[in-house]
């Protein structure tokens, strides 16, 4: 069986890495990816934002180097959970990360003035 996916876009916000109650690090990425097409309607080309979650060494070294603004390319994988919200089992996608190669890394200003 295969489960990939790829995808290539602009960071929307910068990395924080949390640890989780088990002690696994963790981070959040919300990828803007420009669609290919124009929108019918206002013949603008629509972009979905997309969150992707990072693991462990992968959070860790994509949050060193990755800012907003940022573009990368990340291999991922699709993972499905059920959760409960309300008594109501309610069945979610996510986006895991496995591999994320940098592509255009956005600096912050003050970085290399001296």
């Amino acid at each position: 069986m295969l489960n990939n996916v790829i995808l290539i876009g602009r960071t929307v916000e910068d990395l924080k890495v949390v640890t989780t109650e088990s002690g696994l690090k963790t981070c959040r990425m919300v990828l803007a990816c420009q669609r290919p097409f124009k929108n019918q309607e206002t013949q603008e080309y629509d972009t979905d934002f997309i969150p992707v979650i990072l693991w462990q060494a992968v959070a860790e070294m994509t949050s060193q180097y990755v800012k907003r603004g940022s573009t990368v390319a990340v291999k991922a994988r699709l993972a499905t959970r059920t959760i409960d919200i309300e008594n109501i089992k309610v069945r979610t996608v996510e986006v895991i990360g496995e591999r994320v190669i940098f592509i255009n890394l956005k600096y912050e200003e003050d970085q290399g003035e001296n």
